[in-house]
């Protein structure tokens, strides 16, 4: 356990981590049913940057400081994921078309107008939001959980990269993170729980379908993506709840 602990923390953040021996060819798929655990370290983290921010500064420049820290920590690896799947799927005219604009590291214009978009809405959701702190935690949780899901629903889109290297997770390691995701959000949610969650499930399912009509499956820019529209679903849901 502490060394799939090891291995998510690795793969999602910037955080240095050393392994202890040789890694199992299924350890990392093994490893995502602790995503969420990471995924709430991360929100906990960017939430305490928010809120010691705020302390000094208005509530915008408080909750972009703790945006710019979660890219910091992450070395904006989902960010990254969002900006090349727009350019893609907005560009590309038929997959190979879209996965080859996906693996290059220039961003053109989709992918620059995803970029603002996903900051903005969780910039202008975080100043309003009553809790802050716990929304983070939840859609920083949500957002990680649903992406082991996706993999096991859909095939990958190519047989190299990242994300076809790191393995299929199995039916049951979704379970169990499906399980810390509900351990780790009900008591911040309460009575809101199923419905937030319906919309990191809802969220992450229009994802996976995009990807299937655009590459026929996932990649790694598509987790990413995915990580960030669930994110913003999260928050948003959170606001508009009473």
């Amino acid at each position: 356990m502490i060394g799939d602990f090891r291995l998510a923390l690795g793969f999602l953040t910037r955080v240095p981590v050393s392994l202890v021996g040789p890694v199992a060819p299924d350890a990392m798929a093994r490893s995502m049913r602790l995503f969420p655990l990471i995924g709430a370290l991360i929100g906990a983290m960017t939430g305490a940057i928010y809120l010691l921010a705020a302390r000094l500064l208005p509530p915008l420049p408080a909750a972009l400081l703790a945006i710019a820290f979660g890219m910091l920590l992450t070395g904006a690896l989902h960010e990254d994921g969002l900006a090349d799947c727009a350019d893609g799927f907005g560009g590309g005219r038929d997959k190979d078309g879209k996965l080859a604009i996906m693996r290059d590291s220039r961003v053109g214009a989709y992918g620059a107008l995803a970029l603002i978009l996903s900051v903005s809405l969780r910039a202008s959701a975080l100043i309003s939001l009553n809790n802050p702190a716990g929304a983070l935690i939840a859609a920083h949780c949500l957002s990680r959980v649903c992406l082991p899901g996706l993999m096991l629903a859909l095939p990958p889109a190519s047989a190299t990269g990242l994300a076809a290297s790191a393995g299929r997770p199995s039916p049951a390691g979704v379970a169990v993170g499906l399980l810390v995701a509900a351990l780790i959000c009900a008591p911040l949610l309460r009575l809101h729980l199923a419905a937030v969650a319906a919309a990191a499930a809802l969220a992450s399912m229009a994802m996976a379908l995009l990807a299937r009509r655009q590459i026929g499956g996932y990649s790694g820019d598509v987790l990413g993506a995915t990580e960030q529209v669930v994110e913003i679903a999260v928050l948003l849901v959170i606001l508009a709840l009473p």
